[in-house]
């Protein structure tokens, strides 16, 4: 991994401070990147090896995406963990996969409270869903900020970034929500297309707001980058 410089002490809840690392540039570029192909990966791999995809077999499609794409996401993001004094890499992955399970609870609720069918018949299709959500929004989160409700709070309550890290976690975060709450407005519409069912419209929208949202934090951090530069000189 490319060296990180330290950028600030901010005072931690549980006392002492906390060590922020800022991520350069090209390093963030390098981490979204992977994100990135790594999904397109997931999807080439569950179409032309298992043969499966999400209009066809969703539950099975989602399951093999999260599969390819957990390990990824929890071991890049572990490195980026803001307390760095008190928690080793390890225990950064601990947290990821804990977020995970939990991230996918919160989620499905989610859907549930918005409009998403409850049955037994949509459980496989839910849980999936739900766990692919939790790799884009909740893990990242987890691994870096671990359980600091100050920062949980200030980024995704506030959505006030205090650093390239906290902007490679909000934006993708809120991409993904966001992208899920509008793919799921054609499924009332009486088109009969199968792609309108549950949860495949949802995932693809999700997944679009995700890499815009990956998009989105690249420029943040370029701009910021370009802002510090010129007050430099």
């Amino acid at each position: 991994m490319d060296k990180m410089k330290k950028k600030k002490h901010q005072d931690d809840p549980k006392g002492g401070n906390a060590i922020f690392l800022s991520v350069s540039p090209l390093k963030a570029l390098t981490l979204h990147l992977i994100c990135g192909v790594g999904l397109g990966l997931a999807f080439w791999v569950a179409e032309h090896i298992y043969a499966v995809d999400l209009i066809t077999h969703p539950s099975q499609t989602l399951r093999l995406i999260s599969v390819f794409l957990a390990p990824i996401v929890i071991l890049l993001y572990s490195h980026l963990r803001h307390d760095r004094s008190q928690c080793s890499y390890v225990k950064a992955i601990g947290r990821g996969l804990l977020a995970l399970p939990a991230g996918a609870v919160v989620n499905a609720a989610g859907a549930a409270i918005l409009g998403a069918p409850v049955g037994f018949e949509y459980f496989p299709k839910t849980l999936n869903w739900s766990l692919l959500m939790s790799l884009l929004t909740f893990v990242p989160a987890a691994c870096v900020f671990g359980s600091s409700w100050t920062d949980w709070h200030r980024v995704f309550a506030k959505t006030k970034t205090n650093g390239s890290t906290d902007c490679m976690i909000c934006l993708p975060a809120h991409g993904a929500v966001i992208g899920a709450w509008f793919g799921a407005w054609p499924m009332p519409l009486d088109w009969e297309s199968p792609w309108q069912e549950w949860p495949i419209c949802v995932t693809y929208g999700a997944i679009a707001g995700y890499l815009v949202g990956l998009v989105a934090s690249l420029g943040c951090i370029f701009f910021r980058k370009r802002q510090q530069y010129l007050k430099e000189e």
